[in-house]
């Protein structure tokens, strides 16, 4: 079974972490994961430890875990990384994989290019 484990910065305005479901929301449409799980690496909850064993109890025996950033900053490359070994040192049957940011997609650009001619 397949998870995707979306992880965002968090927020304390519950608006901005509304964005992180709305991407669950539409990724579980493409029906491409058996399990779509959302966590935050501070400030609400569930951190990415907690939403990784939500992963685990669901089934889930590989789990994606997509960095919803921009860059490949300490972030990214440090605690994402050090949360991905935790899991895998706690769960060593899971296969905990860390996607790269999103910053460099080449669909990105087409994405800021639209935005930025939004603007009247």
């Amino acid at each position: 079974m397949r998870g995707l484990l979306l992880i965002a910065h968090g927020s304390r305005r519950p608006e901005a972490n509304a964005d992180l479901d709305h991407v669950a929301a539409e990724m579980h449409k493409r029906q491409k994961f058996d399990y779509i799980q959302c966590s935050f690496l501070e400030l609400t909850h569930p951190d990415i430890h907690t939403a990784g064993v939500f992963c685990v109890q669901e089934g889930c025996t590989e789990v994606v875990m997509l960095p919803y950033f921009l860059s490949p900053g300490v972030h990214v490359r440090d605690d994402l990384t050090e949360a991905r070994t935790k899991l895998m040192e706690e769960y060593p049957g899971i296969g905990f994989k860390l996607a790269e940011p999103l910053g460099r997609h080449p669909m990105l650009i087409d994405f800021v290019a639209m935005r930025a001619t939004e603007v009247p």
